[in-house]
């Protein structure tokens, strides 16, 4: 079949074998569509044959997807969604957690704690007590490379960002990535300080965000300077201590004003791991971290490379692994007494003590020397010491041996037997009810009630003056002065000069049988250096604000008289006698006058020595905590030469002076014999000297009762009933408010049972050539 085109043409069919398709018809030109196929006719020509249209070129796949091109552009989108949607849930947690937190209108700094300031008279610091262990400094009085060494190692870009550092956190992710664990944070200075003030230390998302939001607080409220200062008085460094002013002194014993560039470099590393890197644990790690922080500061700027290398040289080796120091017992003391002078510490507060810190570090040294010689093979472990002025103000004092090893104030809080060292108010009673220093008594074995004191050496000297038994501490002639007067006397006497423990009546009480503390015992021997007046011990003098505001202020400046002047005058000279010539030969200070006496309890468990010169009273003792007795130490012994120690370094520079009354004795107006004589009755009178054949008067029934059978010979002498004040004028008369009248008859006492120890007078034979043998009707 054939057929015409429009161009006349004879359009032959196919016979190319392919089937006709579906879509051949699509190869018709439009005017064919239009016709339904068939193009209109002129006349009778037949249309014109039809050419295949050419097929349409598929793309490749990847051109139909897009290639790369889309590959980045489909990530970008999603990128971009998950952006968005990112921030809504971050805006819609921010909003969650932000809700829960008290309106921003209500945010406030909250107040640091208070600091305790402690000061010696010359106005260094001793200690700082509270919660922060220092005071607070502002950035321009603190050394200017603790900032800069904490800003290059914590926060490059401290004042550059807004409180959170996009760039630091995002090398904090990278580092901790590539190396597999924690190794950096990327909390700005003002975020840990957000932290500090306002957060628990845990670490969930929540503390996070409401970390953020008070960080652009922060940031919106101070200036950068006011939140850094804020920031390096908080911190934790370790070891207790809160902020740049305690860390310092603890780890370098100054103040963060005066810390140099390595010290600086230690500080600023702490903060990583206070407790790893603390100088006082290990020491290594915290120089090694030292190095890392001055290499810091070298790449911000802050140093030349000539800086690091003196610095290096300049790091602390190591650091004390608490506090130390004979100071810190002070600052417990006045931590102790403070609340009872201004109550509760609400605000920064400066205490003005009494202490004198170069006499601290000479009283600590002193014992420290005498305890590393002997204190081993004596097996004294422990020692304290008390130094007071004539007004009562604490000098020095120190608690015991090593304060990092133990806190205890054994100057303060320890209550031990004094021994013999309060044998001065026993002898200050007696001369106050008419003996003096020339009473003769007999010194020889004695018993009262079911007590028997003997001498420490265990032999007697039989008649001898009060001056002389004394200097050698007899315990007989002590005994028979408490049973003169009646212990309630000497305890009178005692709490009037000072001592305020309860001290038990019985007559034991003459070898310091009822315990004191070293700080009232050394108190009450002041007023015989003084002249006669209380000294009230006291180690504050002004407790003020950081402003200025005076809190308190002691008022010491009018203590009343306990003593009169004849009394102390006599007193001195009796106790210089002690170091002259008596059991405190180990005491004498070249050069000066001194007066003392020296005490041992049972078993020498505790020995003592307390004694003054014009400038200063000291006490000290040795022993062990746990009582444990010494090898033979007595107060003439250990404490005597501690004293001595730090005596002769207390007074260096110093130009002598003496004692008061000149430490002379007044002559003796009987000539060296004795100053009175038993009358018919039992009583002492004013009268001759006495003689072997002057009337005996037993009284030996009164106080001990017999013991033995009705042989004299086998009875222990008794002591002296109340004796009645010479009246020819010879004796001393006590000021009529100083003295106290009245006797008791204290029979049937019973002492510790710990003091003293039976003792028989085989090998002793009393002479009746005394006052006593008369008396006692030997």
């Amino acid at each position: 079949m054939a057929g015409r085109g429009r161009s006349g043409d004879r359009i032959e069919p196919s016979f190319s074998g392919r089937p006709a398709r579906d879509d051949d018809e699509f190869s018709l030109d439009a005017d064919d569509r239009i016709a339904g196929g068939r193009s209109p006719r002129r006349g009778n020509s037949k249309p014109p044959p039809q050419r295949p249209a050419p097929r349409r070129r598929r793309e490749p796949r990847e051109r139909e997807g897009g290639g790369l091109f889309g590959f980045m552009r489909r990530m970008i989108y999603w990128c971009v969604v998950l952006f968005i949607w990112a921030g809504i849930g971050v805006a819609g947690l921010v909003v969650y957690y932000g809700s829960r937190m008290p309106s921003a209108s209500t945010w406030a700094i909250p107040e640091r704690p208070p600091n305790v300031k402690i000061t010696a008279v010359d106005g260094s610091v001793i200690a700082n007590r509270g919660a922060t262990g220092g005071e607070a400094l502002s950035l321009e009085n603190m050394s200017p490379y603790v900032p800069e060494a904490v800003i290059a190692i914590e926060d490059r870009r401290f004042y550059s960002h807004f409180g959170v550092d996009p760039l630091g956190l995002g090398r904090a992710i990278v580092t901790n990535l590539t190396a597999g664990h924690m190794v950096q944070g990327g909390s700005t200075l003002t975020q840990q300080l957000a932290k500090n003030l306002f957060l628990s230390p845990e670490r969930t998302l929540e503390r996070k965000v409401q970390e953020v939001l008070l960080s652009l607080w922060l940031e919106q409220k101070y200036t950068k300077d006011q939140i850094l200062a804020m920031y390096l008085n908080r911190v934790f460094f370790g070891s207790n201590a809160y902020g740049v002013e305690a860390a310092s002194r603890r780890y370098f014993n100054k103040s963060a004003r005066d810390v140099n560039l390595g010290e600086a470099a230690v500080l600023a590393g702490l903060l990583k791991a206070p407790s790893r890197l603390s100088p006082a644990r290990d020491a290594e790690a915290a120089n090694a971290r030292a190095q890392l922080v001055l290499a810091a500061m070298r790449e911000q700027g802050f140093l030349t490379d000539s800086e690091v290398k003196t610095a290096m040289s300049q790091t602390p080796a190591s650091a004390k692994s608490y506090w130390s120091g004979a100071g810190h017992y002070v600052a417990d003391m006045v931590m102790d007494a403070l609340p009872g002078l201004i109550g509760d510490v609400k605000e920064d507060v400066i205490v003005d003590t009494t202490i004198d810190k170069s006499l601290e570090k000479k009283a600590e040294q002193s014992l420290v020397d005498v305890l590393d010689k002997e204190g081993g093979k004596l097996d004294a472990s422990q020692a304290a010491l008390v130094s007071i002025d004539g007004t009562g103000a604490i000098r020095a004092l120190v608690g015991g041996r090593d304060y990092a090893t133990s806190q205890f104030n054994r100057a303060v809080k320890a209550k031990r037997q004094p021994g013999s060292s309060f044998k001065p108010f026993v002898y200050a009673a007696a001369l106050e009810k008419g003996l003096t220093p020339y009473s003769v008594f007999n010194d020889a074995p004695i018993r009262i009630g079911d007590w028997t004191p003997e001498n420490y050496e265990k032999k007697y000297n039989g008649e001898v003056t009060l001056a002389t038994a004394l200097a050698k501490s007899l315990n007989t002639v002590a005994a028979q002065l408490v049973m003169y007067d009646g212990p309630d006397q000497v305890i009178k006497l005692a709490h009037r000069l000072g001592i305020e423990s309860e001290l038990q009546p019985n007559a034991s009480i003459a070898l310091g049988t009822s315990e004191v503390s070293l700080m009232e015992l050394t108190a009450s021997y002041a007023a015989f250096m003084n002249g006669g007046y209380k000294a009230t011990p006291h180690v504050i003098r002004r407790v003020t604000t950081a402003e200025g505001k005076v809190l308190y202020e002691n008022t010491y400046d009018s203590p009343p008289r306990v003593l009169s002047e004849q009394i102390v005058a006599q007193m001195d000279a009796m106790m210089m006698g002690v170091i002259d010539n008596g059991t405190g030969k180990s005491a004498k200070i070249p050069g000066w006058q001194a007066a003392g006496k020296t005490g041992t309890t049972q078993n020498s468990r505790d020995a003592l020595f307390v004694g003054f010169t014009s400038n200063l009273t000291t006490g000290v003792w040795f022993g062990n905590d746990d009582g444990k007795p010494m090898k033979k130490v007595t107060g003439g012994g250990l404490p005597a030469k501690a004293w001595k120690e730090f005596m002769i370094a207390a007074h260096k520079g110093l130009s002598p002076a003496p004692l008061f009354g000149n430490g002379q004795l007044i002559a003796d107006p009987n000539n060296g014999q004795p100053m009175a004589q038993a009358s018919a009755d039992g009583q002492l009178g004013s009268g001759q000297p006495m003689t072997a054949e002057a009337p005996p008067s037993t009284i030996g029934g009164i106080i001990s009762g017999v013991f033995g059978g009705d042989d004299d010979a086998n009875r222990y002498p008794q002591a002296p009933a109340r004796q009645q004040a010479a009246s020819s004028g010879n004796g001393p008369v006590p000021p009529a408010d100083i003295a106290e009248g009245g006797g008791s008859n204290y029979e049937g006492m019973v002492p510790p049972g710990d003091v003293g120890g039976a003792q028989t007078t085989s090998s002793v034979q009393p002479r009746r050539t005394t006052l006593l043998d008369l008396i006692m009707g030997q």
